[in-house]
């Protein structure tokens, strides 16, 4: 049965837009309520990022499972995996984070997580879309849902990333500038990495609430890139706005890329002897990383776009480790969600193993020049069904053979089709990304 609400990470959309309005997040607080209720688990954790409509949204959250007579903790600004990490070992019944990921401070969500610390299921997310057509009750007074803060949450966390990392990891003698996007990371992130003995330039740390991902984070990095080049730094470590996805930038103010970095981080494990199973990408994986890591002689597999089907081909293989070109990737062997300071941390320690610096343990990938372009629309369907578009794609595979790739795939949150196409020439990707877009397009507005 498809989702009327539920999209890949949750629901998602403009605040103040249907169903991201304070009174369907009531109804939503209270369905999962009564979902984890009636499984008699009766404690949520609640986190968020520091969108303002947080606040509201997090009052309304409460209300909700009060209502259904849960009892909710409260952990403040935090990064998404956090409230993963937290929600496992404070053995809760789910985990709820009000977020938008990378998307700017107009936008809101909500995402759950499991009593495991991993993302609903399928027959969860039914079982509160159902809950969701119900009309609202409310316990008994006597039985209505209790509220407290966790107040040590961040050094909870904080001391769980650092024992991610091998004890006898020390970070001393490397600077490094920790850019938190504005979001849920600007107080957590650098700490993690101090602690751990680096010196730390943090920038994107002031949030006001409204400046979330604006010109800064793993979305917008060039003022990372100009700070650690103006400033001598070893790296870069960029996070989104909630803390789940993170990239790179090298000493001379190179953009390492998730697919970069999960080279660098498989490339570690295999080192180490640690490594089991396929690592896992996504369609937009890049070319270089299945060649890279075929010469190493692993097996890569890609998945569908989004993390949570990285999730499920990994479990279904028994792999480790995947992830997603933007930087959301996934360490199994360490945590069990999506975690930008963890993953950080994986390539921080190859560093520190090899000896090596970030620009050089990256030149084992040669990275292939993609385009992509997003092509709005006015539906999302009807691309199998053009012979325009199927006979622009087949001429552009004939063009560009083995060395490349060709992929149009509909957005799961944005009304837009992404056109990406990947091959060894920059020019020629250009162009053939520029004239699919075109076709596709005049095709379906």
């Amino acid at each position: 049965m498809a989702n009327r609400y539920f999209g890949t990470d949750g629901i998602r959309g403009r605040v103040g837009e249907h169903p991201i309005t304070p009174d369907f997040i009531l109804k939503l607080g209270w369905s999962i309520g009564r979902v984890l209720a009636s499984q008699d688990r009766r404690l949520v954790l609640i986190g968020k990022d520091t969108r303002l409509s947080g606040y509201m949204f997090e009052s309304a959250l409460e209300a909700g499972l009060s209502a259904a007579g849960v009892d909710i903790r409260l952990l403040g600004p935090m990064p998404t995996p956090a409230i993963a990490y937290l929600t496992s070992t404070l053995r809760a019944g789910a985990g709820i984070v009000i977020s938008a990921s990378h998307n700017p401070h107009e936008d809101n969500g909500i995402k759950f997580f499991s009593r495991d610390g991993e993302k609903l299921d399928d027959a969860t997310e039914q079982a509160i879309e159902a809950m969701l057509e119900e009309s609202l009750t409310t316990v008994p007074s006597a039985k209505l849902g209790k509220v407290s803060r966790l107040n040590d949450a961040p050094g909870r966390y904080i001391e769980f990333c650092k024992s991610a990392v091998d004890r006898d990891v020390r970070l001393s003698g490397l600077k490094l500038v920790v850019d938190c996007a504005n979001g849920a990371t600007y107080h957590v992130g650098p700490e993690v990495f101090r602690e751990l003995g680096a010196e730390v330039i943090s920038i994107g740390n002031r949030p006001d609430g409204l400046n979330i991902n604006v010109d800064c984070g793993s979305t917008n990095p060039a003022a990372l890139q100009r700070c650690v080049v103006e400033n001598g730094a070893d790296a870069g470590i960029a996070f989104d706005g909630d803390g789940d996805r993170v990239i790179m930038v090298d000493a001379l103010g190179r953009v390492v890329d998730g697919d970069e970095l999960l080279y660098i981080i498989a490339r570690d494990r295999q080192q180490a002897g640690q490594l089991r199973g396929p690592v896992v990408g996504t369609l937009m994986s890049n070319l270089g990383l299945e060649n890279a890591l075929k010469e190493q002689g692993l097996e890569f597999l890609r998945a569908k776009v989004g993390d949570r089907y990285v999730l499920e081909l990994l479990k279904q293989r028994g792999g480790l480790l995947g992830g997603e070109s933007s930087g959301h990737l996934l360490c199994l062997d360490r945590t069990t969600t999506g975690d930008g300071i963890i993953s950080a941390l994986q390539v921080l320690e190859a560093m520190v193993h090899t000896g090596q610096p970030l620009a050089e343990l990256a030149a084992g990938m040669e990275k292939y020049p993609q385009c992509m372009i997003n092509v709005p629309v006015a539906s999302r369907n009807g691309l199998d069904d053009s012979p325009l578009i199927q006979q622009a794609v087949r001429e552009l595979e004939g063009e560009l053979r083995d060395a490349g790739r060709i992929l149009l795939r509909p957005s799961g949150t944005e009304p837009v089709i992404r056109v990406m196409v990947e091959g060894r020439d920059e020019a020629q990707v250009r162009h053939s990304a520029a004239h699919l877009a075109e076709v596709v397009r005049s095709a379906l507005q």
